[in-house]
């Protein structure tokens, strides 16, 4: 049984005792809290690193398809150099923008790069018309190009392109009911492993083709001129979606290695402040404890 005089003492002693318990529940919660934040950042972690060491695997295979397609792509550039084919210039005809774009993203600004080439075009020629292949730039262009987007394909770029996906494609830009004077193909040309550009191949019409001035040389007859031109379209456009396919596993390696870099470097950084912040939980507890043990022996 307690005195009368004791009883204030005890009574404000327990309220001292009591108040760092909140300050401990509160930093046991933060704890809690940045624990749980570091194997987030640790999950985010794994797998970036596995997205980039698939991306590495896949740019293997598709540097090998853009080197095939590329050696394609230039034979057939080299015919319309020699032939001195230009292209024809005269009132009343139109000419078509084809962006070479893909439906995947997490691979940097590789999609915004060609929608800017593409506004640039369009805002010097409004009376350009737009196909768009890939569901990136689509999204993007359509927002402030879609009265001029006359057809838009998805489902390309999922494995390396090949030459009957670039077919299909041209099959369907000549149903366009519009007969185009030149067709620009707008695709992402790849320089080296960490760098790629906006760059534009020229498609030409048949007229185009049959004006050329050296093109009497080749010996090709007028039946197949449409042939030949819808050849050379379809094999640019494959030269096209296998550079921009090999950029886009590219970027996206390097996006996932810097992603990476980032989530070790935020793992650093709450490891400590999860060190600093348990090292102060830790301390207050033996502050309570001795003040505990000190308030006793007075008592």
């Amino acid at each position: 049984m307690l005195s009368r005089a004791a009883r204030p003492a005890l009574r404000a002693g327990a309220q001292v005792v009591a108040r760092p318990v909140a300050v401990n529940s509160a930093n046991y919660a933060t704890l809690r809290e940045i624990e749980g934040r570091l194997k987030s950042i640790r999950n985010i972690e794994k797998i970036t690193k596995t997205m980039k060491i698939v991306a590495s695997t896949k740019l293997t295979r598709a540097q090998r398809a853009m080197s095939n397609s590329r050696t394609y792509g230039e034979v057939s550039n080299t015919v319309f150099e020699k032939a001195e084919t230009k292209i024809e210039e005269g009132e009343g005809k139109k000419s078509l923008i084809i962006v070479c774009s893909s439906d995947k993203g997490l691979c940097g600004g590789i999609h915004s790069g060609m929608s800017r080439r593409a506004r640039k075009l369009l805002a010097e020629k409004p009376e350009l018309d737009l196909v768009v292949i890939g569901e990136k730039c689509k999204a993007q262009l359509g927002r402030s190009n879609n009265k001029q987007m006359q057809l838009s394909f998805a489902g390309i770029g999922k494995d390396v392109p090949t030459f009957a996906d670039a077919q299909a494609i041209a099959d369907q830009v000549s149903l366009l009911p519009t007969d185009y004077q030149s067709v620009q193909i707008v695709y992402n040309k790849f320089i080296n492993a960490t760098s790629y550009e906006p760059t534009i191949i020229e498609a030409y019409s048949k007229e185009a083709i049959a004006a050329s001035p050296n093109f009497a040389a080749f010996e090709i007859d007028d039946e197949i001129l449409s042939n030949l031109q819808e050849y050379s379209l379809a094999n640019s456009l494959f030269w096209a979606l296998a550079e921009g396919h090999a950029c886009e596993q590219s970027a996206r390696r390097n996006a996932m290695d810097n992603a990476s870099k980032n989530a070790g470097d935020m793992i650093t950084r709450y490891q400590i402040l999860f060190n600093r912040t348990r090292q102060a939980v830790i301390t207050g507890e033996l502050v309570e404890i001795i003040t505990g043990a000190v308030a006793s022996e007075e008592m």
